[in-house]
């Protein structure tokens, strides 16, 4: 029996997604139970065992697609600069350093080289781009080896990529990508029209059984060639986010999340579904029942789990936040919140962790209330000793699955305040035990009004003799999200999945 976790990509700033797999490769790792992470993008400027090493996982654990069909293993870059000058066939004229990448100089006006390196100041290379007359012709990318090769011609005075060949070891070509209209991927005795088929074909040769479990995480715009290919193994969908949108669903038509829309329709295809809380599990339930008069097995697991709790004092007047810096984790209201509690507590400081594409913004509006001094971007951060050195978690989404960081903060004791809504913050917050739930209506976001409400609670918390017993509170709520109960529901899953 394997469990197959189905993503489309990995990167440094990743999503809760990402985070919610790591944590059940933990599980499933300390259950002694085999599985495997599969993603799906292509994934151009990094060895991918470099990004999954970052998350944690082991490299027998990774199954990419562009590298399933080579016999080149997940592995981490150890391919030197010496070996790739050793492998050319023109000698090197020159050698100019860059900070941490090389140029290799050819004969020839505009003819060179430029060598990535993995790290600075190590002799491995990562990819080499090969520039001919001022233009890019080539690039290599190398993990212990020549993992593939890219290759450019011109047109409309730019570099155009037109194919891709990925190597085995010894070197041989095991397949080729073509970049036309649509992708054409070429092996010896089979042609694929396009990455779906591609993908289809690489479900095809995992040869799955009933003894497997499936498991999607992402499947934007390939759902229904997922479940075509995986129709003999047991395949459930992972529900990461608020699943519908409820402005825009009366009692004839329900609008799903456009992540979960084929999934959801279709839902007679899946064996299972899996949500994060009781209360998602009891509003999809009936959902599923009204519109399509469906009944699917639905198990409520956390994505997340705690190893341990921490119990260290918090530094006064402190407050943070996680998440990524994007315009629905509304980190302005937050910024513009604590400006104006700055007012009442001239002690407050707070620090914003995590990176996306809202910094820029972000970075302006601190400079507009000149408050850098006390509010501070940190920047994408491994979390789980830093919480410990805060007294106060905001969160300002209006919207979240489960809320990792939520569970992560209250398992540090962090007194908590964020929005009632669905999910995520009912979960993690007790209103006057650890923190404060503010009123929320999705169709009112008024910005001075959201962050007038948000700025209160802050005030409030701070002014509050107690605040120091939502320590103790947010402990306990965290008791119920240790590791051990989550392995309980996974194995309950997989008995209840594979023996029904």
């Amino acid at each position: 029996m394997i469990i197959y976790n189905l993503n489309m990509g990995i990167g440094w700033a990743s999503s809760g997604v990402e985070y919610a797999q790591k944590y059940r490769a933990e599980l499933l790792r300390k259950s002694e139970i085999p599985f495997k992470n599969i993603f799906l993008d292509f994934i151009s400027l990094e060895n991918i065992q470099t990004l999954t090493e970052n998350m944690g996982y082991k490299d027998e654990e990774v199954i990419w697609l562009y590298q399933y069909f080579t016999d080149i293993k997940i592995a981490p870059t150890t391919y030197t600069i010496e070996q790739f000058q050793q492998s050319l066939k023109n000698p090197v004229q020159k050698i100019e350093k860059m900070d941490k990448n090389f140029i290799l100089r050819l004969d020839g006006e505009q003819n060179y080289i430029k060598c990535f390196m993995k790290k600075k100041g190590e002799p491995y290379i990562d990819r080499a781009e090969y520039v001919v007359g001022g233009k890019v012709i080539k690039k290599d990318v190398f993990t212990y080896t020549k993992l593939y090769s890219e290759y450019y011609a011109p047109e409309n005075n730019k570099a155009k990529r037109y194919m891709r060949e990925f190597y085995n070891e010894d070197g041989t070509v095991a397949y080729t990508e073509y970049m036309e209209d649509q992708n054409i991927f070429k092996f010896d005795n089979k042609v694929l029209y396009s990455k779906n088929e591609f993908i289809i074909y690489f479900l095809e040769q995992l040869n799955l059984t009933k003894n497997d479990i499936f498991l999607i995480d992402r499947s934007t715009k390939i759902a229904a060639d997922i479940l075509k290919a995986t129709s003999d193994t047991n395949v459930g969908v992972v529900i990461h986010a608020e699943h519908y949108n409820e402005g825009l669903t009366n009692d004839n038509h329900i609008l799903w999340n456009n992540h979960y829309d084929y999934l959801l329709s279709h839902s007679h295809l899946l064996d299972f579904i899996v949500v994060s809380t009781d209360t998602q599990n009891e509003i999809l339930k009936k959902q599923l029942k009204k519109y399509y008069n469906a009944k699917p097995n639905i198990y409520t697991i956390p994505v997340g789990s705690l190893k341990d709790l921490k119990e260290n004092l918090k530094t006064p007047f402190t407050a943070m936040t996680a998440s990524r810096l994007a315009q629905e984790k509304h980190i302005d209201w937050l910024i513009s919140a604590v400006v104006k509690a700055k007012k009442e507590i001239p002690e407050l400081q707070f620090d914003i962790y995590g990176e996306g594409g809202e910094r820029n913004k972000l970075t302006a509006l601190i400079k507009k209330y000149n408050a850098h001094d006390y509010i501070k971007l940190k920047g994408h951060k491994k979390l789980n000793n830093i919480y410990k050195n805060y007294r106060l978690f905001l969160s300002a989404s209006t919207s979240e699955g489960f809320g990792l960081t939520l569970m992560e903060a209250v398992g540090s004791g962090l007194g908590m305040i964020g929005f009632d809504v669905n999910y995520g913050n009912p979960t993690f917050i007790v209103d006057n035990k650890n923190g404060y739930k503010i009123p929320f209506d999705i169709s009112d976001q008024d910005f001075e009004k959201v962050s007038n409400a948000l700025s209160d609670a802050i005030i409030k918390f701070y002014k509050n003799k107690n605040n120091i017993d939502f320590h103790q509170n947010s402990l306990g709520i965290a008791r119920n999200y240790l590791e051990n109960e989550t392995i309980i529901k996974w194995n309950q899953l997989i008995d209840e999945v594979l023996h029904d």
